[in-house]
């Protein structure tokens, strides 16, 4: 699409994405952003409209980072593959996942950015946190959002599904997020809401206090 044909960006996305740009590095000179909530709370669109209303900034989801074997086993790799060389300023790389081939793909690299969104299930966990500048809880109810997913991937995905929610209720019931996010961003008709969250008053980004799904195909 043109450039100059594109709407503008919501108030909320522009609002805190100004706010992000003024927080301080996090992990080497990049402020590390986490978007984190129930697989089919829209992690992944709302992710992409503050990279776009962040010059472009990357995104690394955590769907490349996962796998079959491993739905939220992965952080060995994720510090390993990319936490490690970013927090040195180098150029990390990391092998994403092909879950249509169930297999590990060439590495990709990613350099060091400005600002870099970590969005999927779990990049508000316990071991990522101190390498965030930033956690960003999406404020869907499970239930919901997981009709949602499930609504989005039909039928083909139902087996996915069936292993993915029990999955994901051991996981946020060992490591939450929500309790440690910063910020809310609640999806409305038109636009999103960013409010206070749990964390936000009293936690590090304190300047800034004013529940996507699974892979498409396994």
């Amino acid at each position: 699409m043109n450039p100059s044909l594109r709407p503008p960006p919501d108030p909320a996305v522009r609002d805190l994405a100004a706010r992000i740009r003024h927080l301080s590095p996090s992990c080497g000179p990049v402020r590390l952003v986490g978007v984190d909530g129930h697989a089919g709370s829209g992690k992944s669109t709302f992710a992409g409209r503050l990279a776009a209303a962040l010059d472009g900034a990357p995104v690394l989801r955590l769907d490349d980072i996962a796998s079959h074997d491993a739905l939220f086993d992965w952080t060995g790799r994720l510090l390993e593959q990319v936490i490690q060389p970013l927090s040195r300023g180098r150029t990390a790389h990391y092998a994403p996942y092909d879950w249509r081939a169930r297999r590990f793909g060439p590495p990709r690299p990613l350099p060091p950015a400005p600002v870099l969104l970590v969005e999927g299930v779990g990049s508000g966990r316990r071991a990522l946190r101190s390498h965030l500048a930033l956690l960003l809880w999406m404020e869907l109810p499970r239930e919901e959002a997981w009709a949602r997913g499930r609504s989005r991937d039909g039928e083909e995905q139902r087996e996915f599904w069936d292993g993915w929610v029990p999955a994901e209720r051991r996981h946020f019931a060992e490591d939450p997020s929500r309790p440690f996010a910063d910020l809310l961003v609640r999806q409305r008709e038109e636009g999103y809401e960013v409010l206070t969250a749990p964390a936000g008053a009293a936690g590090p980004n304190q300047p800034l206090t004013h529940g996507d799904g699974p892979p498409a195909v396994c």
